[in-house]
């Protein structure tokens, strides 16, 4: 198959997370973005030793599974969904099966018996995000400006997505705002390329139990494209959000200015244009502070049911010291600890472990303690050795040399959720390796309309087998 080839074919299966396999001439192309079943044209263009990749052109024909119409405008330009079109319990079979046959190739045969508890769906399936990252550019080159997501497929396009379903109709009004007032100041947005321009991000946080709002422009210092100054436009951008009519209450409007080259949302300094820079959310009856950048899921009402599902799995903690690595601003060390003796958080991100000081302060936990650091340096540092651990890596998996300090532990259970199964099933090959066993497998849906899934594993360390000494005379 040469690069540039122009086929079609019909999507037999997807492997995790997006990969449609499509069968041309008994050659195998991967073509992301599609649905089993879909008759789709697509042109080669990438062409490996027993692989090629195809992108997609076009759906010719629909898949048996899409038994719906997509509900938001946008579907099939954004690169956000690509579920919409299919029942969300189609959806979250394929999600389960998927974890399931990634976890089946790499256990070991006496692991087998491992129980599969299929999947738990997400208590809402639409406006369920609690926090997005929306981009400025333009829908095509020399385009007038956009705000929103990127174009499936692309690294530079904009769709402006006014109309989108994965949050609360509260993001689409601030979003329009934002977008409506940056065109009648005739601002640029940052261009990848040239590095020249002053938009670049707006983030928005939504609390889905307050209905607290945070709203974060991010832009560059290049305010040379401000006719009347950088001041004029910031004091018009927040009294025109604070007279928005929303659900929810605006507690925070910020300005974040971002000089890095890299196409990545972050701050080298950020004011407060009026109110504070936090909003409250609330899981499982405890309280937490969350700022304009530090970890929180992504769907409040889904972490309810991942946290609930990672406490079934830990299981009796009375008397024992947990080890919560990874543990972002908290949240589980905190549903974990008024039922443990202690708990120790690890989180990489300082902001984190600042915001998870202060939630379980909020919360009255005086048994949680919270070290900032890399898992990999900082286990090194503690004297205190855990009875049970709690991993909840980011995408990317565990290092490989912090697997292996965290297997020396010892500890009889392992409770692993994972963001991204295929890290998971690599991680799960040394585990077994090392003496840990699967025991349990649940997924949880955090994010319908989309490919992704969060999975839950409870490992057990192997006991040893009984010795018997024989004495034998000959």
């Amino acid at each position: 198959m040469k690069k540039g080839t122009e086929c079609i074919g019909v999507v037999e299966r997807i492997e995790f997370p997006n990969k449609g396999i499509v069968m041309v001439d008994d050659e195998k192309i991967i073509v992301k973005n599609t649905i089993t079943g879909q008759k789709v044209r697509f042109v080669i263009n990438k062409v490996r030793k027993g692989k090629s990749e195809g992108r997609l052109l076009e759906v010719v024909e629909k898949s048996p599974l899409e038994t719906k119409e997509a509900v938001c405008s946008h579907f099939g330009a954004c690169g956000g969904c690509t579920y919409q079109t299919i029942s969300y319990e189609t959806q979250t079979n394929l999600k389960a099966e998927q974890v399931k046959k990634l976890i089946d190739e790499v256990i070991t045969p006496e692991n087998k018996e491992y129980e599969f508890q299929g999947i738990e769906g997400s208590p809402l399936e639409f406006s369920y995000r609690n926090k997005m990252e929306f981009s400025f550019g333009d829908e095509y080159k020399d385009g007038p400006l956009a705000l929103g997501l990127h174009k499936k497929g692309s690294f530079y396009d904009i769709v402006t997505t006014s109309d989108c379903k994965l949050v609360h109709e509260d993001y689409n009004k601030i979003l329009s705002c934002v977008l409506t007032l940056a065109k009648e100041y005739h601002l640029t947005y940052y261009h990848k390329m040239s590095h020249e321009g002053y938009l670049r991000h707006l983030l928005i946080r939504r609390a889905a139990r307050t209905g607290e709002i945070l709203v974060n422009l991010i832009t560059t210092s290049q305010t040379n494209v401000l006719v009347n100054g950088e001041e004029d436009f910031l004091n018009k951008l927040r009294d025109t959000l604070k007279n928005l009519t929303l659900e929810g209450s605006i507690v925070g409007i910020l300005h974040t200015v971002n000089d890095s080259l890299a196409d990545v949302v972050q701050s080298d300094h950020t004011d407060i244009l009026d109110g504070q820079d936090y909003i409250f959310e609330e899981v499982l009856g405890l309280k937490f502070k969350i700022s304009t950048f530090s970890f929180f899921q992504t769907n409040s009402l889904g972490a309810e049911v991942l946290y609930s599902c990672a406490r079934d799995f830990v299981g009796d903690t009375k008397d024992k010291l947990i080890f919560d690595l990874y543990s972002g601003t908290g949240t589980i060390a905190q549903l974990l600890a008024p039922v443990a003796k202690k708990v120790i958080g690890v989180e990489i991100v300082e902001e984190a472990v600042v915001a998870a000081k202060e939630n379980a302060s909020l919360n009255k936990l005086e048994n949680c303690e919270f070290i900032a650091g890399d898992v990999l340096k900082v286990i090194d540092t503690i004297e205190e050795k855990p009875d049970l651990i709690v991993l909840d890596p980011p995408r990317d998996g565990i290092h490989p040399k912090a697997l292996d300090k965290i297997i020396d532990y010892g500890v009889d259970r392992l409770v692993y959720i994972s963001c991204k199964p295929s890290s998971l099933a690599r991680d799960l090959v040394v585990l077994q390796e090392r003496g840990y066993q699967v025991e349990k497998v649940r997924c949880v849906d955090m994010f319908p309309g989309t490919v992704h899934v969060e999975t839950v594993v409870l490992l057990s360390r192997k006991k040893n087998g009984a010795k018997i000494e024989v004495e034998m005379e000959v």
